[in-house]
């Protein structure tokens, strides 16, 4: 990767729609979702790195800046070598990742962010319900353990939230993540469609 790719961050605290909101995004053309949870959790669990994941996942814990961001290189490398990822013409949608200040002192080498896309959501018992209610749906034991929940909105303002600080804040939109998923979407749309019409070439053609 010797170009920085044009980025956004989605950011927000566990639970609070980034993945719903990335994934309906990474199905439009010119939109390439990567979502670091998913990365990791499609890890071989038997894998050395795949156990080293397990370990701090199953703690609510954050997996270390150097390897995060090494696995994250080499996975973006691959999407481009397969085509999955056009640099050029795509615009890059981060979900999970950087997840504390070194994370992004690492990869500010890699990505150029153009803007950053804060979720928000006051109510962190409804978070904490949504999260075991997707833990029973979709087979995550991560998700599970309520203790781990709250262990991970510890983590999060302890390590994560700090990242928005690191950035200009004009960079930084604050959208509430409470509503239809559909109205979310429009929301997170009108603050990334002029960057992604000024940064990549034909985003939708």
């Amino acid at each position: 990767m010797s170009d920085k790719l044009k980025t956004v961050l989605l950011f927000g605290q566990p639970g609070v729609g980034k993945g719903t909101q990335g994934k309906i995004l990474g199905s439009v053309p010119g939109f390439v979702h990567l979502a670091t949870g998913d990365m990791f959790r499609g890890l071989d669990r038997e894998s050395a790195l795949g156990q080293e994941f397990l370990k701090y996942s199953t703690q609510g814990l954050l997996v270390p800046d150097e390897l995060t961001c090494l696995f994250w290189q080499q996975y973006v490398q691959g999407l481009i070598d397969t085509n999955q990822y056009k640099p050029d013409s795509d615009l890059l949608l981060l979900d999970g990742i950087p997840r504390s200040v070194e994370q992004i002192k690492i990869l500010e080498e890699h990505i150029d962010v153009l803007r950053v896309i804060h979720l928000i959501c006051d109510d962190q018992e409804a978070l904490v319900e949504r999260m075991k209610k997707r833990a029973d749906q979709q087979g995550r034991p991560d998700d599970a353990d309520e203790d781990v929940i709250r262990r991970r909105f510890k983590v999060y303002h302890e390590e994560t939230r700090p990242v928005l600080e690191y950035f200009d804040q004009s960079r930084v939109s604050e959208i509430h993540a409470i509503g239809l998923p559909g109205q979310i979407l429009q929301k997170i749309l009108n603050e990334i469609m002029p960057e992604a019409k000024d940064a990549i070439r034909n985003p939708f053609g």
